[in-house]
């Protein structure tokens, strides 16, 4: 059963007409995979959606050995790979030929000077007043040494009627130490508001339409409680292994590369209240709010509410695979975790006694990412005198990838003289309703970082939350080594104590 959409408003029309103003966009990292896959295709995208300027350039940072023409073409290649849309070669004409390269070392002043000077030539030549947008595409040991030689250049300072921001990738440190000082090194230097870090789940569309699906329809927000919410699943599920990024994986694992960031930004939305108003700091402050409203963990709770597995051989898709300890750059009998999984408390009015259950792995049996709300089911004494002994919960699914959409599982009686009553899903995918609309994800993001929103950015606060959250959880796997890795063939949904700790709460995984 498909949900008839009624769309009010005239969003792509207007996006259409509000392009970004005069900007340049310069990529620290620019010969990593990250600009030719995703930045390079998202900044194209904006091009053709008409929200890139016409002042407009970019300019690549990197060490690698090359020029402004081999950079062109070398794009021109991979854009031919990688674009999300048809290829209009006039449209990319236009692009290349706003884009350079700049050769240089990170932590070479010398470099700064001439970016400085790079700057000021593509400013004279393409108008571009001043305005740049610095993305850190680079590793994180790099974020320091970017930021203070840039400091010592003075790019970082603009006048009133000009921006300076900066994107900032995940891994946002190592921990809640680390993370600390990362954030006090950038605000040393830079204003929270010319800081922009980015995670890239925030970019998809069923992400961002958490808000107006729970703030815009007054038919669920009064539902959105304990009153009448059984319990939430959130799954980040992934068939890949960790591929060319072992070397990173190994400093890393699931719970670092994946909780106190993509995860818990979902979970900041689902659950957070409602804000006054849709301003950056309002939104922020209510995810950081969520986030210190999580129970802390305790010694014993992270032995029985947290769940880390490694995956062994398997099958995916038909297909063997190898064990994670068999991977490229991996040790031998590495005990770094490629899944993990938590049931976590909120403590506050809106959600006591509702449990949120996370996951996320590699080598699971699909790519998928979802939000699974239970409903509490109701009881079932009307019914008492007929055949239907018990009632199923509903259940709305927010779908984030592969496809993008919203389902609602309700009761409806079957068809026939006997009261039997069976499921009946409703689903909203946006490609059935909007059409198409191929993107990395990052587009959004990379838009709002032009404009200056930072709705959907993590703030300082809301970095250290999620670190604060996890802290346990790490000092605790610090300490004790695991003895049952691998403990998941590949191709399975992870290892049987995740099952068993929602089973255990009498629940289940929706998948």
């Amino acid at each position: 059963m498909t949900i008839t959409v009624i769309d009010q408003s005239n969003t792509k029309s207007n996006l259409c007409e509000m392009p970004a103003g005069p900007c340049a966009v310069v990529i620290f990292g620019a010969a990593g995979d990250l600009t030719k896959r995703k930045l390079l295709p998202s900044l194209y995208n904006l091009r053709l959606n008409k929200l890139l300027p016409e002042s407009f350039a970019v300019i690549g940072v990197s060490r690698t050995d090359k020029n402004t023409d081999s950079f062109r073409d070398e794009l021109t290649t991979s854009m031919e790979e990688y674009a999300t849309r048809p290829f209009d070669s006039d449209q990319w004409d236009w692009f290349k030929d706003r884009i350079y390269y700049l050769k240089g070392n990170f932590e070479d002043p010398q470099s700064y000077i001439e970016l400085k000077k790079l700057l000021s030539s593509v400013d004279q030549k393409f108008g571009t007043q001043g305005n740049y947008l610095f993305y850190l595409a680079t590793g994180e040991d790099y974020f320091k040494p970017i930021i203070e030689q840039i400091s010592k250049v003075q790019l970082h300072q603009c006048s009133e009627d000009q921006w300076r921001h900066f994107i900032i990738e995940k891994p946002f440190g190592r921990d809640l130490e680390s993370a600390r000082k990362l954030n006090k090194h950038l605000l040393a230097i830079l204003k929270e508001n010319q800081i922009y870090r980015i995670d890239h789940y925030l970019g998809k569309e069923t992400v961002q339409n958490i808000l107006v699906f729970r703030f815009g329809n007054s038919i669920f927000e009064p539902a959105w409680t304990n009153h009448y919410i059984d319990h939430v699943q959130i799954t980040v599920a992934e068939t890949v292994g960790v591929e060319s990024r072992g070397g990173f994986y190994e400093t890393a694992g699931a719970l670092r590369d994946m909780v106190p960031n993509h995860m818990f930004q979902l979970l900041s939305l689902i659950a957070m209240e409602p804000p006054t108003t849709f301003d950056a700091d309002v939104v922020r402050t209510k995810r950081a709010e969520l986030i210190n409203a999580i129970r802390p963990l305790s010694y014993d709770d992270v032995q029985t509410s947290v769940v880390r597995g490694q995956y062994d051989k398997g099958e995916i898709d038909g297909q063997e695979v190898q064990a994670y300890r068999s991977e490229n750059r991996i040790a031998k009998d590495s005990t770094v975790e490629t899944f993990v999984a938590l049931k976590l408390m909120i403590d506050n009015w809106r959600w006591v006694d509702v449990p949120f259950y996370l996951r996320t792995g590699k080598r699971l049996p699909k790519r998928t990412t979802e939000i699974a709300i239970q409903f509490k089911s109701p009881p079932a004494c009307l019914f008492r005198n007929t055949t239907v002994s018990h009632l199923m919960p509903n259940y709305l699914i927010m779908h984030m990838q592969p496809h993008e959409g919203i389902s609602l599982q309700i009761g409806a009686k079957l068809p026939g003289p006997l009261l039997q009553i069976g499921s009946v899903q409703m689903d909203f995918d946006y490609q059935d309703y909007f059409g198409p609309s191929p993107s990395t994800g990052y587009e959004t993001l990379i838009y709002d970082c032009m404009v200056g929103d930072q709705t959907l950015f993590q703030r300082d606060d809301n970095v250290e939350a999620g670190w604060k959250v996890v802290e346990p959880i790490q000092e605790v796997w610090n300490s004790t080594r695991p003895l049952d890795f691998p403990n998941y063939a590949a191709g399975t949904w992870g290892p049987h104590s995740a099952k068993s700790l929602i089973e255990k709460d009498g629940r289940h995984w929706q998948i």
